[in-house]
């Protein structure tokens, strides 16, 4: 059978399958000011960056249309479509992407479209795409690989440490963090995610042993490891995510570890240095 993916563009992927044709990513908006772009193959994370600390507004994004979503369904040759999601708390990408399948099934009738909300972001949507690869090329049917991604993402594991919080907390994404504390800036929490709300799972002091505090999180969670991807995504930060690579792996072994730097909605609101463990 042959099968498209389609990632929203806080889904990252790795630079081989960027231009293959079973994926496809559809952009969200980036805003930042009057400066106002698409999350696409042009973004730029240096002027991006430069553009968020130059400016007094908070970033902001928007999600796709879902007549956007209808248009990347419409791959003639692809009779099983995916659609992977930022979480839905956290975003009206889902939605979107749930209403370009209806508008799809209206105009142009019956297809096998399913939509995975990730309940996670940036490497949890690599996560979800590639297992969904996986299973596509074992030849499962597609009612039971619907089946089986549902229970893969439910399983997934997401974990991050951001040395700059504001965009997410001005942007209303810390509804689920009832109790966080990092009065100065010393002192930086380890998040993670319950059912796509982000959730704050430790505390410590300092970026070193903020990022050693999540790698044993991580070994000490992840169940069946070896059968599992790590994926490592970072803002700019590759020297940590390595760092974090070697913490983990130096306690557990993984069948396969991918690292890549964010695109551009994870780059917002991860800001620079951030890092984003899924497993």
């Amino acid at each position: 059978m042959s099968y498209k993916i389609v990632l929203d563009s806080c889904g990252e992927l790795p630079a081989e399958l960027l231009g293959d044709h079973r994926f496809e990513r559809v952009p969200l908006g980036l805003e930042v000011g009057e400066y106002k772009i698409l999350d696409d193959e042009n973004f730029d994370q240096a002027e991006f960056l430069r553009k968020v600390a130059e400016s007094p507004k908070c970033p902001k994004s928007s999600c796709p249309s879902p007549e956007r979503f209808m248009e990347s369904y419409g791959e003639p040759e692809a009779e099983h479509v995916y659609a992977v999601t930022l979480s839905s708390p956290l975003s009206g990408s889902y939605n979107s992407a749930e209403l370009g399948k209806k508008l799809y099934h209206e105009k142009y009738g019956d297809k096998k479209i399913h939509v995975v909300d990730s309940r996670s972001a940036s490497g949890g949507e690599t996560q979800i795409a590639l297992k969904l690869v996986d299973l596509e090329e074992a030849g499962l049917p597609f009612e039971e690989i619907v089946e089986r991604i549902e229970e893969f993402r439910d399983n997934l594991q997401t974990y991050f440490v951001l040395d700059n919080l504001e965009t997410l907390r001005k942007n209303g994404r810390l509804t689920g963090v009832k109790a966080l504390v990092a009065s100065t800036l010393s002192i930086k929490p380890v998040m993670g995610a319950d059912k796509g709300e982000i959730i704050q799972r430790s505390q410590t002091i300092g970026i070193k042993k903020a990022l050693s505090r999540m790698a044993e999180l991580v070994a000490k969670e992840v169940k069946g490891p070896e059968e599992k991807r790590l994926v490592i995504t970072h803002c700019n930060a590759p020297d940590r995510a390595e760092q974090v690579k070697k913490m983990i792996l130096e306690k557990v072994r993984f069948r396969e570890c991918i690292i890549m730097d964010m695109r551009g909605v994870s780059t917002m609101y991860a800001n620079d240095g951030g890092v984003i463990v899924t497993a």
